[in-house]
């Protein structure tokens, strides 16, 4: 066995080797970032989430299984943080913070060459971002590991503790109601 694999790493970690886990978070901090980012709105949020994330790990090394892939059961952490962020968060408060940070990019993001195609593609990325944050933290978690981080459904189904059918079907569902949310921001709900 190599001493590098994530499994030797968390053994080493177990055994008081904290440098160990030090790799492991210079390996996974870019990939739990980005995914607590899609779930949260705030980048301070997911900064925390981070840190929570990986505090949680090595004080619950002693229950990961190694049968499991540790990316696995790291995001399954962050899940469960982000899952408890979007519970005691203040919903108003969340949507009016990011109108009013999203309010002017249109001035300030994009391409010279073709400003009318750029403001197009913001106000579709703007209307899949607020459709995204419109929906039930259950949704958005299944749409955002799938879509956007590109995890397989044996991976979803053990972050989420179902089966892989279940974990499609969960897709499935978040798919229909992002589209349901998104087809009016677009203009896109005309009979």
């Amino acid at each position: 066995m190599e001493l590098d694999t994530d499994v030797a790493l968390v053994r080493r970690a177990r055994n008081g080797d904290f440098s160990a886990f030090e790799t492991l978070f210079e390996r996974y901090r870019t990939l739990v970032f980005r995914f607590a980012y899609q779930m949260v709105p705030r980048r301070d949020d997911a900064e925390d989430i981070v840190q929570e994330a990986f505090v949680r790990a090595y004080q619950n090394l002693d229950k990961y299984r190694d049968e499991a892939k540790f990316t696995t059961w790291l995001l399954r952490i962050v899940t469960n943080l982000c899952t408890d962020q979007a519970r005691m968060s203040n919903r108003r408060q969340a949507l009016e913070q990011q109108e009013a940070t999203g309010a002017l990019v249109w001035m300030t993001v994009g391409d010279w060459d073709d400003p009318v195609q750029n403001l197009e593609a913001d106000r579709r990325k703007q209307a899949l971002r607020r459709a995204l944050a419109a929906l039930p933290i259950h949704h958005r978690t299944v749409i955002i590991l799938r879509d956007i981080e590109e995890r397989e459904y044996t991976d979803i189904s053990q972050i989420l503790g179902c089966t892989i059918g279940g974990a499609k079907l969960r897709v499935l569902r978040a798919r229909r109601a992002l589209k349901d949310r998104i087809a009016p921001l677009l203009g896109d709900d005309k009979p």
